[in-house]
């Protein structure tokens, strides 16, 4: 079978909006208090969670001296796709919701996306997340 007969039309590509990748690290006991923060922000369409581990080592110059790594910590990968207009909104939300105000509370990075496609039926750019 060749692969013309495999692939199907896809849809127009909408305009290019500029799109982010909102990836946070947070406290597993702090997830869904993240799920109802994310439900919150119009415009977020979904997000995937993921159990994680790591280890990181405190900035403060005081306990620097104290800490040793001995293995990792659980942690809750968040990752969200929006629009770069709803970056502000998402990394505030996931701020609040995760903070308990300790140590170790998390990270939030925010990345560019290049491009998005829904496998489905080949949508393109923000109309596919």
């Amino acid at each position: 079978m060749s692969t013309s007969t495999l692939m199907t039309p896809t849809a127009p590509s909408a305009p290019a909006v500029p799109m982010v990748l909102v990836l946070a690290y947070v406290q597993p006991f702090r997830a869904s208090a993240v799920v109802d923060a994310l439900h919150g922000v119009p415009g977020v369409t979904g997000a995937t969670f993921a159990e994680a581990s790591g280890f990181g080592r405190g900035r403060h110059p005081d306990l620097a001296a104290l800490e040793t790594v001995t293995g990792t910590a659980p942690r809750t990968r968040v990752e969200v796709v929006i629009r770069a207009d709803l970056e502000d909104a998402v990394v505030q939300a996931i701020r609040e919701a995760a903070r308990t105000t300790n140590r170790g509370d998390g990270k939030i990075y925010v990345l560019p996306v290049a491009r998005a496609v829904r496998i489905a039926t080949g949508e393109e750019g923000g109309t596919a997340v």
